[in-house]
C-alpha cells in the first residue's frame, strides 16, 4: 500500500462537533487551525467559522491537525462563533470609535 492509498479520499466534508464535559473538558472536531491561545482565550478556525473559547486556566491538551481534533482543559466561561459578516461590522464600529 503506497502513501496515496492511505489518505482519505474525501476530506472536503468534515463534521464539526463541540463536546463540553462539566465546563472543564472540551473536545472539538473540524478544527482547521489554532490561530491563537493563552490561559484565558482560544481562537480556533473551524469548518463552521471562527470559534472563540474564553475561560480560566485553559490548557491545550491535545492537537491533532490531521484529524482536526483539539482538546482543551480548564474552566469554560464562554463559547462563541464569529462569522465574517458580523466581524466586519465590529471592525467598522471600533475603527470609527478610535479615530
Amino acid at each position: 500500500m503506497n502513501y496515496y492509498e492511505q489518505q482519505p479520499v474525501n476530506r472536503t466534508v468534515q463534521e464539526h462537533t463541540v463536546t463540553v464535559n462539566n465546563r472543564k473538558d472540551l473536545e472539538i472536531t473540524g478544527v482547521k487551525e489554532v490561530d491563537s491561545f493563552d490561559n484565558e482565550e482560544f481562537l480556533l478556525e473551524t469548518v463552521m467559522g471562527y470559534l472563540i473559547i474564553r475561560g480560566q486556566n485553559l490548557q491545550l491538551k491535545n492537537l491533532d491537525v490531521s484529524d482536526g481534533l483539539v482538546t482543551i482543559k480548564g474552566k469554560v466561561y464562554e463559547l462563541s462563533y464569529v462569522d465574517e459578516h458580523h466581524q466586519e461590522k465590529a471592525k467598522g464600529f471600533f475603527s470609527k470609535l478610535f479615530k
